[in-house]
């Protein structure tokens, strides 16, 4: 039976993976349908653990699941980009402010430590294993908050755009970058400077959504250049 429930998970977890890469790369462009029943023969397997990954994807807002339409890979707009950022760096940059006089000594530690692992990630260009643990970073000073509403409130915000912070993380020196804005977060957490840290943390998420829109600008233009060629 334990086995049987790993399979499951496993074969979740592996069209999950599947889907994720091919929305990131671009392999599944905004607005493509993602077929259930073509998975199911792919893998060779029921639908169940597929409609699980879609809802699973729906939640991290790289689907949208539509009655009668299927799975549709969403749409961002540039609205949905500020929009979403905006929030983030509010309630984040709370959290920081908040966690600065609560931080103990090992915690400190600890964020040090997933940040020295993060620059290693960051050399290797390791972008899923980079993904994971730089969330690690931000749960850490947001649990040390003491504020479940506000916890909940980022959880339910952040896991709805998953995909964005992902292709903002994804992008040309992005990962080197926010190596460097977290420790300028640890050294103003270990100063006891809360103003400071919650600045730094509202810029750390702001400038993670102007590089996206400039990235998708530049993605633009290349493609009326090639149009125009």
């Amino acid at each position: 039976m334990k086995k049987a429930i790993e399979k499951h998970l496993t074969l979740r977890e592996m069209i999950l993976e599947h889907i994720r890469d091919a929305i990131i790369s671009g392999t599944l462009k905004a607005g493509s349908r993602v077929s259930e029943p073509e998975l199911a023969e792919r893998y060779g397997i029921s639908r169940t653990p597929i409609r699980e990954a879609f809802r699973q994807l729906e939640s991290e807002g790289y689907l949208s699941v539509i009655p009668r339409r299927g799975a549709i890979v969403s749409e961002f707009n540039q609205k949905d980009v500020e929009e979403f950022y905006a929030i983030k760096s509010i309630l984040e940059g709370y959290a920081a402010r908040m966690a600065c006089a609560k931080l103990t000594a090992r915690e400190l530690d600890r964020l040090q430590a997933i940040n020295d692992r993060l620059s290693e990630l960051a050399e290797q260009n390791d972008i899923k294993t980079f993904f994971k643990i730089h969330s690690d970073f931000h749960d850490m000073f947001i649990k040390a908050a003491d504020n479940e509403k506000l916890k909940e409130l980022i959880t339910s915000v952040v896991t709805r755009f998953q995909r964005l912070r992902f292709m903002s993380l994804s992008l040309p020196g992005r990962m080197k970058i926010a190596v460097q804005e977290h420790q300028k977060i640890i050294e103003a957490f270990r100063a006891h400077e809360a103003e400071t840290a919650e600045m730094l943390v509202r810029k750390n998420a702001e400038y993670g959504g102007r590089v996206l829109l400039d990235g998708a600008v530049t993605a633009s233009q290349r493609a009326e250049l090639q149009i125009d060629l």
